[in-house]
């Protein structure tokens, strides 16, 4: 049974076709293959923005990796506010992030919100007042917990105080809806392998709001982002609109993985994912409740529907043996994040209720039988 769908999506098998369709035009095209593959970034792009991020076409481009796309983004907006050197974030966000931006920033103020809520727009709020902040970066669902952040406030928040707002969006995008243009959303990024499915170290894409464009100037000059890339005699000059924020070569099979995987979510409707995902991780929190709690689990995740993405966390003080157990004994591949968290992902595009449940009993068997205390504690270098 899988619920790691959070951290890595099943494979479609329409993306399974797509990828050797590719191979094939590869093999006979060869290099003409380009007059194609060129653009994919961009039409990918458009993809994600109608009808998975909320955005406007030209907005949103498939590239690079979110660590690599999170640095363009958080350079190019402490440039443009050259009088402000602090960037916000907060003290569980997710490591890549954390490290991105305590590598680029001046100064790196952290917001210490409820470990299981998140932060809220008062934090931000508070941690903004000095006047001093660039940037508010943040992630949208929290990796651990799974609360997803009140957006729309937050951004509002950080706005008023004169700070651009990054959204983080690896655990939300595909599983609740986004709306960075409704919201006013300056930027934002996100990986394509957990909810869209485009599988293992698939491109990641970027959104760049169209009134900052012209603005921003990427860190990371690439021949892709410069206004006429063949013409390679001349300095460069940065491509218009979100363009400019590509770098080097697209990585064309990954790209067509994301469209399947992109496609099918929009068949199936944001709206309507988000809603099966809380309703499968409702039952999940009913069924800690009855099964888990007794037997010295504690809650991770909100309570509130309305706050959550579409992962529950599990706290044990013997969460990490317990996930081995789960998997080498239980036939059960969730994850662990440190130091107490085991996480069950339901990706609603494939999650069955009958799997949250036959999920939730095997983890209560596995403690009621002390199988964790089998398993061989050292922990790997994947967990």
């Amino acid at each position: 049974m899988y619920v790691d769908g959070n951290s890595l999506g099943r494979l479609p098998v329409r993306t399974r076709q797509a990828i050797a369709d590719t191979v094939e035009q590869w093999a006979t095209a060869l290099v003409r293959g380009w007059h194609e593959w060129i653009e994919l970034p961009e039409q990918v792009g458009d993809l994600l923005a109608e009808h998975i991020l909320g955005a406007r076409s030209g907005e949103v481009i498939v590239t690079d990796s979110v660590t690599v796309n999170l640095y363009k983004l958080a350079g190019a907006a402490l440039a443009a506010r050259g009088g402000r050197g602090v960037v916000v974030t907060d003290v569980d966000n997710f490591p890549t992030d954390r490290y991105v931006l305590e590598g680029l920033a001046p100064e790196l103020r952290l917001v210490a919100g409820d470990p299981v809520e998140g932060p809220t727009a008062a934090d931000v709020e508070a941690a903004c007042a000095p006047g001093d902040v660039a940037l508010v970066a943040l992630s949208h669902v929290a990796y651990r917990s799974g609360a997803l952040a009140d957006l729309p406030a937050i951004t509002e928040a950080a706005h008023a105080a004169g700070a651009l707002v990054l959204w983080d969006l690896s655990h939300s995008a595909g599983a609740v809806p986004v709306g960075l243009e409704e919201h006013g959303v300056d930027l934002a990024v996100g990986c394509t392998y957990k909810y869209l499915n485009a599988g293992p170290g698939a491109p990641a894409f970027l959104y760049v709001r169209s009134t900052l464009q012209e603005e921003l100037r990427t860190p990371i000059q690439g021949w892709f982002g410069q206004r006429d890339q063949f013409a390679m005699e001349r300095p460069y000059e940065p491509a218009e609109g979100v363009a400019r924020f590509l770098a080097g070569s697209p990585q064309v099979l990954g790209l067509v993985a994301v469209r399947a995987g992109a496609e099918l979510v929009a068949e199936a409707g944001i709206v309507e994912i988000a809603a099966k995902g809380r309703a499968l991780t409702g039952y999940a929190v009913d069924l800690h409740d009855a099964h888990l709690a007794p037997q010295g689990f504690e809650l991770g995740t909100p309570r509130d529907p309305a706050r959550r993405g579409a992962h529950v966390s599990f706290r044990h003080p013997e969460a990490w043996r317990l996930c081995r157990a789960l998997i080498e004994r239980a036939r059960v591949v969730p994850d662990f994040r440190g130091p107490d968290t085991i996480r069950f992902g339901f990706p609603p595009l494939y999650t069955r209720f009958a799997d949250v449940r036959e999920g939730v009993e095997r983890l209560r068997a596995v403690l009621e039988r002390a199988e964790h205390l089998l398993v061989d504690a050292a922990r790997p270098r994947v967990t």
